[in-house]
């Protein structure tokens, strides 16, 4: 039985001189450094798009914490992302307001417009549809995040027209 290795989780990232500075500058704000972690890692996430185990070893090293410590929290927090995403990441929530008020019926819809599945990305590279637990936004449930945009009291007629405006370019979905 052979292995197939994922080069492209192997080759040497690093950050710039500036983000390096930055980094230095976060952790004098904390007591230890392994408190700098959500941040760089979100910085991280920024620069390189998402979290490859090589990324996740750069934030380890650079804050002088395990991999292990590093792990537990990128795979504990559904903001990071360990896989590449599409243009728009789609996050329906369906914790229980947004579930009792049509999320899952929703969220069906998208994976049948979108032709995918959740955890799955467009063959284009547009859409990646995610599902979530708890938005924070149960008094307008049901809740859609688009690129750290929500969108509230979402049916099926409007998240079409989100899709639509978005393939046509008319809306930006959060992306700049």
């Amino acid at each position: 039985m052979s292995t197939t290795v994922d080069t492209t989780q192997m080759s040497a990232v690093a950050f710039s001189a500036q983000q390096q500075e930055d980094i230095r500058a976060l952790v004098t704000r904390y007591p230890q450094p392994l408190s700098a972690l959500l941040p760089v890692l979100h910085m991280a996430q920024q620069h390189f798009g998402y979290l490859p185990m090589n990324v996740q070893q750069l934030v380890a090293d650079t804050l002088n914490v395990t991999l292990m410590q590093v792990r537990e929290v990128v795979t504990f927090y559904t903001m990071f992302k360990e896989q590449p995403t599409g243009t728009y990441l789609m996050e329906v929530c369906t914790n229980v307001s947004c579930m009792l008020n049509g999320a899952v019926e929703l969220l069906d819809h998208m994976c049948n417009t979108l032709g995918i599945q959740p955890g799955e990305t467009t063959p284009d590279g547009l859409f990646t549809l995610a599902e979530v637990e708890c938005a924070g936004a149960c008094g307008s449930a049901p809740v859609v995040q688009v690129n750290n945009i929500y969108h509230e009291k979402v049916t099926a007629e409007t998240m079409d027209a989100l899709i639509t405006n978005i393939q046509t370019g008319a809306e930006t979905g959060g992306v700049a």
